[in-house]
């Protein structure tokens, strides 16, 4: 699903600093080859060491394994990534889990999982960045919501408290951030085509019902959101913040 990033080239992200959530697979990996194309000095935090391995040669990005539900270890890993390179300019807050769950089977404990490995990081990185960015004269921080809220999807109704509370995150932190020169965006995925999406949940027929929901004809990957994070990212939005940004081809048109 790799896709070439050689059809425009933002000159304000060479060199610049950019750490990426969930870096090792699917989004998170698509985003660290697109900012690396872009001339970008890419560290990336992912819980999964064998993927985070493999993706950081091939990609010349620097790994750091982290349980991201482990906030006093998140802050320990963001501590180090900026002694070892630097402030970070640009945050994107892309890890996240799908999980589908019944509503009835949803105890204590599993509430408070879904929402550590969606919500709460979203929030505890960015603090943990604000510091370096603010000395530096500012960034941009790219929150990451889902679809899934604005349509209602059931059976998985932790994942989607999660992602609509970054909307109320997103906007607030724009706000609060902003005049120390930090931009913060969201991005909206929607039926984004990945390795887990399809060993998981897709199907032929799945395929047909998101194509016929969706006003653009075709499926999505995940270079259609990289795309928009580096955008995001770039100069070239710097009169954006506080706004989410629906990448998901027509789909809550319906």
């Amino acid at each position: 699903m790799s896709a070439s990033y050689e059809t425009v080239d933002y000159r304000s992200l060479e060199n610049r600093h950019v750490l990426i959530t969930g870096g090792a697979s699917g989004i998170g990996e698509e985003m660290v080859k697109a900012y690396r194309a872009q001339g970008a000095r890419v560290s990336f935090v992912d819980i999964n060491e064998a993927a985070g391995a493999a993706t950081a040669p091939a990609t010349g990005a620097s790994f750091y394994a982290c349980d991201l539900t482990d906030i006093p270890a998140t802050r320990a890993v963001v501590a180090r990534i900026e002694a070892e390179h630097g402030p970070v300019s640009v945050l994107v807050n892309n890890a996240g889990k799908d999980d589908r769950h019944a509503m009835d089977e949803v105890e204590p404990e599993y509430w408070r999982r879904a929402l550590a490995m969606n919500l709460d990081h979203q929030f505890f990185v960015t603090q943990a960045v604000t510091k370096g960015m603010t000395e530096n004269g500012g960034g941009s921080v790219i929150m990451f919501s889902s679809i899934s809220w604005m349509r209602g999807r059931p059976g998985m109704v932790g994942y989607t408290t999660s992602k609509a509370a970054i909307n109320g995150l997103t906007k607030t932190l724009a706000r609060e951030l902003g005049p120390s020169g930090i931009r913060v965006n969201c991005i909206v995925p929607g039926a984004i085509v990945t390795e887990r999406q399809l060993a998981l949940w897709t199907t032929p027929e799945q395929n047909q019902q998101f194509i016929d929901l969706q006003a653009l004809k075709f499926r999505l990957d995940a270079s259609h959101v990289a795309r928009l994070a580096l955008f995001l990212g770039s100069d070239e939005s710097n009169g954006c913040t506080g706004a989410n940004f629906v990448v998901d081809a027509g789909l809550t048109q319906n």
